[in-house]
């Protein structure tokens, strides 16, 4: 179960927050090639390669940490995300970002099953990639997701795939669940009941002003109503937390530069805000504040945040939390 904040908040709120700027930890990025590399052992342990090529975002400072596994969006290069995950690490915390696929259907069942193979490889395999004296602390292990992959995700957890660790909070990165509702993607995972999703831990939705907009008339938008943010939400159960962010779009958290052809179609494909580092630096900030609260129980930068919107790096358009205990403060 997720820590309660009213165990572990103070009656005086904290009103200042570093959640949004780079954290205390030096990090690095390791990169895998999944199966087609070599990965050289810790002693006494079996060489065991990723079901997946991985990113990895960590301390290098010695210590036990949470991990992450984040899921990326659709079509998009796990590589895009680097500056969002190092942020992230800084904060104390490994996260995985395995690039799922190359070209891809509508179908998400795929990508789910292979996110079920990389979790269940994380306890023999993940230590053998980390700095030695980096350990990862399982028992804290959640689950994001971004745009399709928030929906691969929330699927994930919701469909019960087999997998031998166990989840304790989940983050949909402007979850999109298809074209429209009526035109979901399989597996559909929105079934418009509100508070249908029987997750049993905490789970945080944030999602984009823009993401409904269309850029221009030959493409749909990238985050369509009835299928986005505001949908996810809807059917979670408490406890859980709502941002939205005003004037960024659905995919304004990736990195300042995206190369390649996919790169720059992130530019031209979703209406945009005027620039990335806002958004993902609000992002990572939420991330890690509601992380740091139900995994760590620590909630003095979430409420800080809920108390006072002006600490965030850009206009909130919606803000709504599914716990009581917090509403208190």
């Amino acid at each position: 179960m997720p820590h309660s904040p009213s165990s572990s908040t103070s009656s005086s709120t904290t009103v200042t927050t570093n959640v949004f700027e780079i954290g205390k930890y030096p990090t690095i990025i390791v990169k895998s090639e999944g199966e087609k590399c070599t990965i050289k052992p810790a002693q006494g342990t079996t060489s065991v390669a990723p079901p997946k090529p991985l990113l990895i975002a960590t301390p290098t400072e010695g210590g036990e940490y949470p991990v992450i596994l984040f899921l990326h969006g659709y079509l998009l290069n796990n590589s895009f995300y680097s500056q969002l995950l190092l942020h992230i690490a800084s904060h104390g915390f490994i996260v995985i970002a395995p690039q799922l696929y190359s070209v891809a259907g509508p179908d998400t069942t795929g990508e789910i099953k292979s996110a079920a193979a990389i979790t269940n490889w994380l306890p023999e395999g993940l230590p053998t990639l980390l700095p030695s004296q980096v350990h990862p602390n399982l028992a804290k292990l959640a689950l994001a997701g971004h745009s399709r992959g928030g929906k691969a995700a929330f699927a994930l957890l919701l469909k019960k795939y087999d997998t031998r660790l166990k989840f304790s909070a989940l983050i949909g990165i402007d979850p999109v669940d298809g074209m429209d509702k009526g035109k979901q993607t399989p597996p559909p995972v929105l079934t418009y009941a509100p508070r249908s999703f029987d997750l049993n831990m905490a789970v945080l939705v944030i999602g984009s002003g823009l993401g409904e907009i269309k850029k221009n008339p030959l493409f749909p938008p990238c985050a369509p109503k009835g299928v986005n943010h505001e949908d996810f939400f809807n059917e979670c159960r408490k406890p859980a937390c709502y941002f939205v962010a005003k004037d960024y779009g659905h995919v304004d958290m990736l990195d300042d530069e995206t190369k390649g052809a996919r790169g720059k179609a992130t530019y031209c494909l979703c209406k945009n805000g005027k620039a990335r580092e806002p958004m993902r630096r609000f992002v990572g900030g939420i991330v890690v504040a509601f992380l740091m609260g139900y995994l760590d129980g620590d909630f003095g930068d979430l409420v800080a945040i809920k108390e006072k919107h002006e600490l965030v790096p850009l206009v909130l358009q919606r803000v709504e939390f599914l716990d009581e205990s917090l509403q208190l403060h």
